[in-house]
Order: C-alpha cells, then structure tokens, then sequence
C-alpha cells in the first residue's frame, strides 16, 4: 500500500477498500431463488369408459434451494392450473423452512372443477390439451441466522398432456419460469384467496 503522508487520503483508502470488500461479500453471498419443476403429473381415469363429471389432477412439484450458505422460509405456496382462460383447479401448499441446499418433493392433487372436467378430458382424450401453471409466493432467506425482507416468487409453467393423460413433453418434466407480469399475480392470488 502507498504510504501517504494526507489523513484525509489515508481515510479515503480505507473507505475504499472497505466497500470494495462489502461489495465482494455482498455478490458472494447474495441468495439465489429457489427452482420449482414438476417432475410427475397425470390426470387419471380419463380413458375410462365410465364419463365421470369430475375429475383430479396429480402433480408432484420438485422445490429446490440451491444455496449452500442460506435456508428458505416458505410462505403458503399457491398454485393455479388454467385450461386455456379457464381455472381448472387450485391448491395451496402450506408454509415451511428448507435448509441449506436442499430438495423437496411435494405430492398433491387439485380437484378438477366439475363443468370443465368435460371440455378438459376431451381435450386430453384429442391430445390437444395443455395446461397452464402459476406458482406465487413470498420467502424469507436466513443467512448466518439473520432473515431477510420477503420476496415475492411468481413462476409460471406450460404443461403438455398425452392421450394418457400423462406429461407427454420429451424430458418428462416442467421447470417453472418467471412470470411476466407481477401485476396478474396479484389479482389471481386474492381470488384465490
């Protein structure tokens, strides 16, 4: 280091340097969002020769953190399908915390809403149909035993379904991207509510 012989040049290097060094701990330690896939999904008994007027969908939602220095509180996690401009069904996943670099495997179902139960098993039935996921929900890191402020988390995912009523894309699973607009968000999730 330059030896100066100013007080005030002296102050301003160790100004300088201590937020170049905030910085970097900053970018080394600043949190990243957690991923959420559905690796499973099927809508059973659509073959049937029985027509029921109901019917449900099964999801399994892969949610991981992929922070080695930072857990995840969970808020309630809100889920939405859409078939077409329809709402097929919802479901609400209730909070939890998720350690530090960990997944979690979420097995659920929705009740598929009865007067679109028909327009939705024809569609499967003429291997047209897809689905439309929205995810919403707020989090809290914890870093070094200190919480952050809420995020919100709004992901949104296409979901192919096969004559069997199964995921018919090629990986056989769905990452759920960002949302567009964070304004829909939270319109769909006070109806939800």
């Amino acid at each position: 280091m330059c030896e100066t012989k100013n007080f005030y040049l002296w102050l301003l290097q160790i100004v300088g340097l201590s937020g170049l060094l905030a910085l970097c701990l900053w970018l080394a330690l600043r949190p990243k969002s957690p991923n959420y896939t559905i690796v499973n999904f099927l809508v059973p008994a659509v073959n049937d020769g029985n027509a029921s007027d109901h019917g449900i969908i099964q999801y399994e939602l892969d949610i991981q953190n992929p922070n080695k220095d930072s857990g995840i509180d969970y808020d309630d996690i809100f889920l939405i399908f859409y078939h077409g401009p329809d709402t097929v069904g919802n479901n609400a996943i209730p909070s939890f915390y998720q350690g530090k670099n960990r997944n979690r495997l979420v097995l659920d179902h929705v009740d598929v809403d009865t007067g679109l139960w028909t327009a939705l098993r024809n569609a499967i039935l003429n291997a047209t149909a897809e689905l439309r996921v929205d995810l919403s929900t707020t989090i809290k890191y914890k870093t070094w035993g200190i919480k952050s402020n809420h995020h919100s988390i709004h992901r949104e995912g296409k979901i192919p379904i096969g004559k069997d009523g199964k995921l018919s894309n090629k990986k056989k699973k769905v990452k759920l991207r960002r949302a567009h607009s964070s304004k829909k968000w939270k319109l769909r999730a006070t109806r939800f509510l």
